[in-house]
């Protein structure tokens, strides 16, 4: 009998706070305030938010001027609430050949000119594996043009290919190399979808803003075929001809703030909320003749819900520090989040925790999605407070994918740091996710606008109770970022 009062009092307990939780919430959140900054940044104004359009500044100054309006602190190193980012247009070239032998390979069919300047010129060429450090080991690359493999070895997914390709070019053109060429082999990337995602201007971080870059391709060559022909010796040399590239610095921001913690000692841990607020402009015309993709589910919704629980939490400060951050470029290969991770304005070994916030489209109103969900401790947090405004919280239904390393989020984790994205609900990546993912009628006329707020409010509860929590998330033993962790935060292996 005493065991039965026990667990009334305590599901009562429980019961209660869940109650005061939902009314502090509800009562410091204004609806109308959250859709019409909705509508805003998801409207045709703004021309989809693509970063390397004039509009991607109104976005980012809206949402500055959110975070001053709601009372956030500016972070020490930060520009206001900007961390600026040296960003470089490489767009491609009007012509581009690559000729070996009596063989000759164009631009957008064989090969792939991702950089450099015009270039004109017969080089010698050098295999050099997969073009790391290590291979580079007794070898003259100066004034020639160095051949490697993509990628490395067990890292072959597109965003590694991408990440990878840029450390092979530095290291390249350190070396003296005139151009590198990476070998396109894998079956992780199709080639077509490589060239109509890559023949078009693309967003790098520009490491050497001074300096010029040298020419980067890659070579159409599925079955190892040249690769083994220049190995051997059958070509010696490789004649590039490359006019009107294009190459153009452009500043990119990251928006970012913070909100101190009251416990003394917490107050050193950050959590950190994140959403990529950009999105991918102006493209092709759908059937009723839309060409903006406004890009509401992916991802205004998301940014909403950093601006809001910036506001939340400038009323009620937690036991830990928050960090607010609204990312750019993500659609350009996770560049706005992959600067601040390789140059924090908080050393990483403090952030804790980073609830990210991303989408592709919901297909289920009565759940929440969670991309790694399942994988750090603190999930039985995230279910407790999608609970609270009657929602269900899901794993990732579609884990192939690839969804958690297709996000922001990813840059966090690969540093050790606990990071899932908090999404919108979808049981399958099925046509009603397609039917609006990257198209121009991704809108907030056909938003379900009530479940947007039901998932604001879930992810500013999440975010409150993994601030107040006493314990420290982790990752559960065996993920493949725990080792990470343990050198980020010098735990004990």
């Amino acid at each position: 009998m005493k065991f039965k009062i026990t667990l009334a009092v305590f599901a009562l307990t429980f019961c209660a706070q869940a109650q005061d939780e939902k009314e502090r919430i509800e009562n410091s959140f204004d609806e109308k305030e959250a859709i019409s900054s909705f509508r805003f940044l998801a409207s045709d104004e703004l021309m989809g938010r693509d970063p390397i359009r004039p509009e991607i500044d109104a976005a980012s100054r809206y949402i500055a001027e959110q975070f001053w309006k709601y009372g956030t602190k500016e972070l020490e190193g930060a520009d206001g609430y900007y961390q600026k980012i040296p960003f470089r247009l490489s767009g491609p070239p009007q012509s581009g050949t690559l000729r070996l032998g009596e063989q000759t390979f164009t631009q957008g069919d064989d090969i792939l000119v991702l950089d450099g300047e015009d270039f004109t010129g017969s080089h010698e060429i050098i295999v050099l594996g997969y073009g790391l450090e290590n291979d580079y080991e007794g070898k003259d690359v100066k004034g020639k043009i160095v051949v490697t493999n993509i990628g490395e070895p067990g890292k072959l997914g597109p965003a590694d290919l991408f990440s990878g390709g840029r450390k092979k070019l530095a290291l390249a053109k350190e070396r003296g190399a005139l151009g590198l060429i990476e070998i396109f082999n894998v079956p992780t990337l199709p080639w077509q979808m490589a060239t109509n995602f890559l023949n078009r201007a693309q967003l790098t971080i520009d490491t050497n803003p001074d300096e010029q870059s040298i020419p980067y391709l890659w070579l159409k060559d599925p079955k190892n075929i040249l690769i083994n022909a220049i190995g051997k010796g059958e070509y010696t040399n490789a004649e590039i001809k490359i006019l009107g590239k294009v190459n153009r610095s452009i500043i990119g921001k990251n928006v970012v703030a913070f909100i101190e913690g009251t416990d003394p000692i917490l107050k050193d841990e950050f959590v950190m909320l994140s959403a990529h607020y950009d999105h991918i402009g102006v493209g092709k015309p759908n059937a009723e003749g839309d060409s903006i993709y406004n890009g509401a589910r992916d991802n205004a919704v998301g940014t909403v819900a950093i601006m809001k629980a910036a506001k939340y939490f400038a009323e009620h400060p937690p036991k830990r520090s928050i960090i607010f951050c609204a990312w750019t470029a993500e659609e350009k290969g996770l560049l706005g989040s992959a600067y601040f991770a390789d140059n924090p304005l908080v050393p990483l070994n403090q952030v804790i925790y980073n609830l990210n916030i991303d989408n592709g489209g919901y297909n289920d109103t009565s759940i929440i999605t969670v991309i790694g969900f399942g994988r750090t401790s603190v999930d039985p947090l995230i279910a407790e407070a999608t609970e609270v405004f009657g929602l269900k919280t899901i794993a990732d239904p579609s884990p192939e994918q690839g969804l958690y390393d297709r996000s922001d989020n990813v840059n966090f984790a690969r540093k050790g740091i606990p990071s899932p994205t908090f999404s919108l609900g979808f049981t399958a990546f099925d046509d009603e996710i397609t039917r609006h993912y990257h198209q121009p009628s991704d809108e907030v006329d056909n938003f379900d606008l009530e479940y947007a707020v039901k998932y604001w409010k879930s992810y500013i509860l999440t975010a409150e109770k993994i601030a107040n929590h006493p314990e420290r998330p982790q990752w559960k033993e065996g993920d493949k970022y725990e080792q990470a962790a343990k050198e980020l935060y010098s735990l004990d292996n």
